[in-house]
């Protein structure tokens, strides 16, 4: 059994962690959050001790230490401007970290970490569950199979991805571009690293689009060109969407077929876990170029709308 610490134990996803922790066979020893509202803890971890001060959360991982007790991963589940402060914190404290995406903002942040990995001989890990999901495993074998037969095909791709927020999601950390990111990075990071996962490295990126509640663009690898639309506006939900009363849609179309995945997520994190635990953790260099991509489209110059783009990019 693995002790583990939470940071950020009042956030949107912390009860996949507290989840994937409680399933995966092992105990959660304390959380820390500046926002108090974690009644939720009492479903998996009623006796973790609990911090609203970081402070208070650093002396009790200090004196867990000096007793014998040093923990052997901590989650974090922070906003992601804090990411990097709290995965250092974790190896400092000679704890592995179990970080959400994006694992920083700023991608030279990266090698800041590498050096504290090599400092303390621990590891970060992050969560890339896409990368985990049947649908695109299966989606992977096909595209090379198909380039096995033909390697210079190239195939056309839209990815949609709409998740319908509402005003709290403004008024939120979400909300504020210097700690989130944006769009492109706070929703959309899972998915350039899945294009990333499928079709390797970037060859080029434009953005037709970039505002608080949709994105959009257009990328292009060595065999395939993709169109990409990202928004939490509900407003550009499909019909067939609305009609089933769902607030999230994401799909690819994949050479004119429809690739739609919006189910199969509930187990991920848990699968994220495992593979942490088994050895088979993703790394910084495994969410490296997803980082630097998501970095690029926060900072490029918008490219006119013309030539290819998202059939949606119309509506912004």
């Amino acid at each position: 059994m693995q002790r583990f610490a939470l940071i950020g134990a009042a956030g949107y996803i912390a009860p996949r962690h507290l989840q994937a922790i409680r399933d995966t066979g092992n105990r959660l020893v304390v959380a820390y959050d500046v926002n108090d509202s974690v009644g939720i803890m009492d479903s998996y971890f009623p006796d973790a001790a609990f911090f609203t001060v970081s402070e208070k959360f650093d002396s009790f991982l200090d004196n867990e230490a000096v007793a014998g007790r040093r923990l052997d991963y901590i989650s974090i589940c922070s906003p992601n401007d804090l990411h990097a402060p709290h995965m250092r914190t974790a190896l400092r404290h000679g704890a592995d970290a179990i970080c959400e995406k994006p694992l920083v903002l700023d991608a030279a942040e990266l090698d800041t970490l590498r050096i504290v990995e090599r400092e303390t001989g621990k590891k970060i890990y992050t969560i890339l569950q896409l990368r985990l999901h049947d649908s695109v495993i299966a989606l992977k074998q096909k595209i090379a199979d198909e380039l096995a037969v033909d390697p210079g095909k190239r195939f056309a791709v839209d990815l949609t991805y709409l998740t319908s927020r509402g005003s709290w999601y403004f008024a939120s950390w979400k909300g504020e571009l210097r700690r989130s990111g944006g769009i492109a990075t706070n929703i959309g990071i899972h998915f350039f690293d899945m294009l990333t996962f499928l079709f390797g490295d970037v060859q080029d990126s434009r953005v037709h689009a970039s505002r608080d509640d949709a994105a959009a663009g257009v990328l292009s690898f060595r065999n395939a060109d993709v169109r990409w639309f990202l928004s939490v506006n509900e407003a550009y939900l499909p019909d067939a969407a609305r009609a089933a009363n769902k607030r999230t849609y994401r799909s690819i179309q994949f050479d004119g077929d429809e690739f739609e995945f919006s189910e199969g997520f509930t187990d991920l994190h848990t699968r994220s876990y495992e593979a942490v635990l088994g050895g088979r953790g993703f790394g910084l260099d495994v969410a490296e170029p997803s980082v630097r991509l998501a970095n690029d489209i926060r900072t490029m110059a918008l490219s006119p709308l013309a030539g290819d783009y998202h059939p949606l990019a119309q509506k912004l």
